[in-house]
């Protein structure tokens, strides 16, 4: 499409989309918005819905700017509507509620993701431009707020709706987690809610997915699912691709990969996941954070005091910012088993040397830090420096 055409042909979708879901009253919107987890939030809270309605979702390969006049433009019969709000520059969350404003909305938790100056600058912009989505439900509706991220919390405080926050806290949280344990298999905890316990098997693997389920169950209770159909529709939410499956590596070993997004929170997250699977020898990847700003430095080093914590086998830092995460990883680590590498090349070329059968090892980095060339190269493939994103993210005007 013509390049002018372009910006007056998506504004009149916009506008078409927003009157073909004013056409659709009946259909319950539930909005999902957050620095960290809201893909797989919104996933498993489409499966749980599943069970029993017909639930019309985001597509998960949509571009941020274009998904949700697109994915409205899909509705027919549906009873559910499941959106990813997605926000990376000031005022984009009211380009989105223009088309779409949520009965219910889902805060995942925040992080300084977009916090440069070409996106939101600040994480106090970040924490603004997202509570605009929880300022737009209605006093009727709800806001599901994870209470154990203080500054998802503040956000709670610009609702209209009623709120409910899930965690792991007891005494501040009406759907909370206890008894966690984490396997190859999967996550299994006990979430509590209305004075009962429940025995949750998810197929996520890291205890951070627990949050994943209880934002779900808890959107699920409030649409009236029995707890059979939210245990159901829970069993059945399948891993991402690259946001924490697990896949073969090179070598024979195991590949912990989380290489599609990274950011201060879940890259921790991911460490403390790679502690808690079983393995003879476990070695993190980590790829630089971008995007951070002025929390850059303090970013990375926060990653780096976590791999200090859980001591994985080798730490394998690639590209400038890295430094800071193998200079705090020092304090906990033998230094030689930190090596820094300025790309994806040298990593491969490091890991060739260190890999044996029966490792795991964590992939994590940023989109444009390209960590999932890693394994490509190991294997001898030829690597296409512009081929792999775009077979990861689609843009669709």
């Amino acid at each position: 499409m013509n390049k002018i055409l372009k910006g007056p042909f998506h504004n009149l979708r916009r506008i078409v989309a927003k009157l073909w879901l004013l056409a659709h009253r009946k259909v319950e919107v539930i909005g999902v918005t957050g620095s960290y987890g809201k893909t797989n939030v919104t996933a498993a809270i489409f499966t749980v819905l599943a069970e029993k309605f017909k639930v019309l979702s985001t597509d998960l390969n949509l571009d941020t700017r274009y998904n949700i006049p697109i994915t409205v433009l899909k509705l027919s019969d549906h009873q559910k509507l499941v959106l990813e709000y997605g926000v990376d520059r000031p005022g984009e969350m009211d380009y989105h509620l223009f088309v779409a404003k949520p009965k219910i909305a889902v805060i995942t938790g925040i992080t300084p993701v977009h916090a440069d100056s070409h996106h939101l600058g600040s994480l106090e912009n970040i924490i603004k431009e997202k509570s605009k989505l929880a300022a737009a439900v209605p006093g009727s509706g709800w806001v599901i707020v994870n209470w154990d991220d203080h500054l998802a919390r503040q956000i709670a405080d610009v609702a209209r709706g009623k709120v409910i926050f899930y965690g792991r806290n007891r005494y501040h949280c009406q759907f909370w987690a206890f008894h966690i344990k984490t396997s190859f298999k999967g996550t299994s905890f006990k979430l509590h809610f209305r004075g009962t316990g429940h025995v949750v098997k998810l197929p996520l693997i890291g205890r951070h997915h627990v949050y994943t389920a209880l934002a779900a169950a808890t959107i699920g209770t409030l649409s009236g699912l029995r707890w059979r159909e939210i245990a159901s529709g829970i069993s059945k939410i399948v891993p991402l691709d690259g946001r924490g499956n697990i896949e073969p590596g090179p070598k024979e070993s195991a590949i912990l990969n989380d290489s599609r997004r990274a950011n201060p929170a879940s890259a921790v997250a991911g460490l403390q996941t790679l502690a808690d699977l079983p393995a003879k020898r476990k070695i993190a990847v980590l790829g630089e954070m971008r995007e951070l700003g002025k929390y850059e430095e303090e970013g990375h080093r926060s990653v780096g005091r976590k791999a200090a914590e859980t001591k994985p086998d080798y730490l394998l830092c690639v590209g400038g910012p890295t430094k800071y995460i193998a200079d705090e990883a020092r304090r906990g680590m033998k230094k030689e088993r930190i090596i820094f590498v300025k790309d994806v090349f040298e990593a491969a070329g490091a890991l060739s040397g260190i890999l044996r059968k029966g490792d795991l090892w964590y992939l994590k980095g940023s989109l444009l830090a390209h960590l999932e060339r890693i394994p490509l190269i190991l294997e001898g493939k030829d690597v296409e420096p512009d081929e792999i994103a775009s077979q990861r993210y689609e843009v669709y005007q």
